[in-house]
């Protein structure tokens, strides 16, 4: 119990300031959408890029904690493409869009403050490992299938040239790309630039936990409720069981097992809506997931603090 007040309920308190106030109208739609953009924008590709650009790669980068977090985020996927189609028969794009819902675990707003919370800063090399590639590995593959489905019959070129273009206009990407050129070739920062991007780093994570309770108001659930759960099952109970034994029969070590794990049990990320919202599929069940799932994460998440080593 005292982690769930001193880890959890801290992190979700700062989304209730953001949900209250746009609830009493002590800020707008418009108001959280620009918080929402900085963020996005701006802040966290801040955050990713100086935290892959000093991290190090050689060390971090084990591919037993990439494959138990990524098969499990996949299933996840394939579970909810084809939990979509067979069990609530939606339609293929649909199907795709709530897919990728289950894929998206909420890595940054969630993941790494309740890392944090649980066990100190210096805990977050593996957690920044897999945030490394998660953007540019979920976004190949929900926007390689929802291409493929759209263009049924078409060139393969085409399709291509789509999931180049919609992947390097994402801004985390972009930062992520930035972190790793600067750390390959060893580039040295000035030291008013790394000020000034530690200065953005400090308000990334309280300010868009900020904007996501904003969020989390305007999408209430509205139907589609079996689904919504069924989404919520995959993103909170089977993706992390299924990093957790992959973890332990790799033999990974206790602060990787941590991040993944942990990592693994966070609720779907906004962006799994901003996904939705792009192509217009499954709007609600993405949003819906989103609220639900992060609610969902007091207790599942306390849950996990309590099983990890």
């Amino acid at each position: 119990m005292q982690a769930l007040i001193d880890v959890i309920l801290p992190v979700f308190l700062v989304i209730g300031f953001g949900y209250v106030g746009r609830w009493r109208k002590l800020i707008s739609d418009d108001q959280v959408d620009g918080v929402v953009w900085f963020t996005q924008t701006f802040a966290i590709p801040c955050l990713l890029f100086t935290a892959i650009a000093r991290l190090d790669l050689g060390q971090e980068f084990d591919w037993r904690l990439l494959v138990s977090f990524y098969v499990g985020a996949l299933a996840g996927f394939a579970l909810g493409f084809g939990g979509a189609r067979v069990l609530f028969k939606r339609d293929w794009e649909d199907c795709v869009a709530i897919g990728f819902v289950a894929l998206f675990s909420n890595s940054v707003l969630l993941g790494l403050p309740i890392t944090e919370r649980a066990y100190g800063p210096d805990a977050l090399a593996a957690n920044y490992a897999i945030i490394a590639v998660h953007s540019p590995i979920c976004y190949a593959v929900g926007i390689t299938a929802m291409e493929m489905i759209r263009n049924r019959g078409g060139r393969m070129r085409d399709t291509g040239r789509a999931v180049f273009a919609a992947m390097f206009r994402n801004a985390l990407v972009i930062g992520i790309a930035l972190g790793f050129a600067v750390n390959l070739t060893g580039l040295h920062m000035p030291g008013v630039v790394d000020q000034a991007l530690d200065m953005m780093v400090r308000a990334a994570l309280p300010v868009a936990l900020f904007g996501l309770g904003g969020v989390l108001y305007r999408y209430r659930p509205e139907g589609d409720f079996r689904t919504i759960g069924y989404v919520a099952l995959l993103s909170l109970v089977v993706h992390p069981l299924i990093t957790y034994g992959l973890a332990r029969a790799f033999g990974l070590g206790t602060e990787a097992l941590r991040s993944a794990v942990i990592t693994a049990a966070m609720a779907p990320g906004v962006n799994a809506y901003v996904f939705a919202n792009l192509y217009g599929r499954a709007k609600r069940v993405a949003a819906s997931s989103v609220l639900i799932g992060t609610l969902g994460v007091i207790v599942t998440g306390w849950v996990w603090l309590q099983v990890l080593p």
